[in-house]
C-alpha cells in the first residue's frame, strides 16, 4: 500500500521534471515563444523597468499570492530589483469589503502603476476576476503585462499579457510549483549574471 501511494509522489516530480518541454508562451497576439527567448524577455523587462526607476507588482490569489509575496521579495532582496505585491490583509478587507473582491487588485494598480512599470500576475486557472482587472488595469496604466496560467489552454488571462506563460496542467499542485519555479529561472539568470560580473 505504502509503495502504491508513494508512486504518484513520484509522478508529481516527473510531470515538475518536464516543466522546460511543457511551459507554453505566447505574446499577446497568441504566437508561441520560445521557452529561452521568454525567459530573456522577461528579465530584460524587469531590468530595464527598474533600471529606469520603475517596479515590478506581483499579483495573485490563495497560493499564488504567497507566490506573489514570495518572488516580490526575493526579486528585491536577493535580485536588487525593485518589487512589490499587492498582499497587505489590511488592503485586501478593505477593498473587497468596500469595492467588492473582484477590485482588490485593480483599484492599487490604478493608484500606484505607473507607465513602465511590469506586473505579473499569477493565476493557477486564469480565471479569477479580481486578476483579470488587475492585469487590464496594469495595461491601462502603461505597464508591461506577464502572466502565469494553466488548467484549460483557452483561460483569458493567456490572452493579457505581453508575455504568457501557460502551465498545461489540472494540477494545482504542478501549476503552482510550476509557476514559482518559472519566476525563480528568470530570477536566477540575474542572480547568477550579478555574481558573475562582481566575481
Amino acid at each position: 500500500m505504502a509503495a502504491a501511494r508513494g508512486k504518484g509522489a513520484i509522478a508529481f516530480l516527473e510531470d515538475l521534471k518536464r516543466l522546460g518541454q511543457i511551459t507554453v508562451v505566447t505574446d499577446r497576439a497568441g504566437s508561441s515563444i520560445k521557452l529561452e527567448n521568454a525567459f530573456g524577455a522577461a528579465l530584460r523587462e524587469f531590468e530595464e523597468s527598474c533600471e529606469s526607476g520603475h517596479k515590478i507588482i506581483f499579483i495573485g490569489n490563495g497560493g499564488s499570492a504567497a507566490i506573489a509575496s514570495h518572488m516580490s521579495i526575493d526579486y528585491w532582496k536577493a535580485g536588487g530589483l525593485t518589487a512589490m505585491a499587492f498582499n497587505d490583509s489590511s488592503l485586501l478587507t478593505c477593498l473587497g469589503n468596500d469595492l467588492g473582491y473582484e477590485r482588490v487588485f485593480s483599484e492599487p494598480i490604478r493608484q500606484f502603476a505607473k507607465k513602465g512599470d511590469c506586473l505579473v500576475a499569477i493565476s493557477s486557472g486564469g480565471r479569477s476576476p479580481n486578476i483579470l482587472r488587475g492585469a487590464e488595469a496594469g495595461r491601462l496604466s502603461g505597464c508591461r503585462v506577464l502572466t502565469l496560467s494553466g488548467f484549460l489552454p483557452d483561460n483569458p488571462l493567456r490572452r493579457l499579457g505581453d508575455l504568457n506563460f501557460y502551465v498545461p496542467s489540472q494540477s494545482y499542485g504542478i501549476v503552482e510549483v510550476s509557476h514559482l519555479s518559472l519566476l525563480h529561472s528568470i530570477l536566477d539568470e540575474r542572480v547568477q549574471s550579478r555574481n558573475a560580473d562582481s566575481a
